[in-house]
This record gives C-alpha cells, structure tokens and sequence, in this order.
C-alpha cells in the first residue's frame, strides 16, 4: 500500500493555518517546504472547510483494499478505474486537468459500482475517500 510522504505538508498547513487565523504572515521554516503566497493559503482555508479527514484504520476493509490496488497498478475490477477525475462538484481544492484520478471502492451487495471512491491527486500523492459519490470528501490520514 502506498503511504505518502505527509509530515511535511501536515506541518506546513499546520503553519499557514496557524498564521492566518492570528492574523500573521505566512513563510516557510522547513528545509523541504516552498514558501507558501496569500492565494494558496486561502485557498488551503477553504480546502480545509470542504474537505474533512478519516483515519485510514476508519475506512471499510475494501477501501483498504482498493489502496493496495493503486499501489500495485492494478489489475482493477472496472474499467473505470484509474480514469482522469475532473473534480466537477469543486469539492476537492482545485487543480489541472489530469491531476486526480478516481477508484471504486467495492461495495458488497451492490448491484453497480456503488457509492463507494478513492480519489487520487498525483502530484502530492493525497488521497481522498467519498462514501457518497462526490458529495463530500475526507482526506485519507494515513498516521493514525
């Protein structure tokens, strides 16, 4: 299963949201980490309103599933998979074309593909989980 890189980032929103709720500027401190302009901070302020977390331990043992899929390359159940996702709702922060890409999540008993989605954003290796087709997302928290 893929694990991604996520303590820098984790500090860095930390920082920027820090920051703009005192009121304060926004720079980074970490060796690794780009400084950050008052656009993506805003706009990580309002990723952070529309987009939640889960635990990865939180999610259904197909999701966990589905994860280990991605992080093999496949072969996936339906041809969908792995598909671009174009991220029409505007849920998810907003990126180029191409960027995400999207996953089913099995769900027993289902009849379709279900409700069930990982998405994918390729650049930052983040991966959301939807229960509800697209209507809200979490952020996958893979450290607890």
């Amino acid at each position: 299963m893929r694990i991604p890189p996520r303590a820098a980032r984790i500090g860095a929103a930390a920082a920027v949201l820090s920051a703009l709720l005192a009121g304060g500027t926004v720079s980074a401190t970490a060796a690794n980490a780009a400084p950050v302009s008052a656009a993506t901070a805003k706009a990580s302020v309002a990723s952070a309103d529309s987009v939640g977390s889960i635990c990865q331990s939180a999610l259904p043992s197909q999701a966990d599933d589905t994860l280990d899929l991605i992080a093999q390359g496949g072969p996936y159940p339906y041809s969908q998979d792995g598909t671009v996702f174009s991220n029409r709702e505007g849920v998810l922060p907003s990126q180029s074309s191409g960027y995400y890409h999207e996953y089913t999540v099995v769900t027993p008993g289902a009849p379709t593909r279900g409700t069930r989605r990982i998405i994918t954003g390729e650049g930052s290796q983040e991966d959301y989980y939807t229960s509800d087709h697209y209507e809200t997302f979490d952020l996958i928290d893979f450290g607890c």
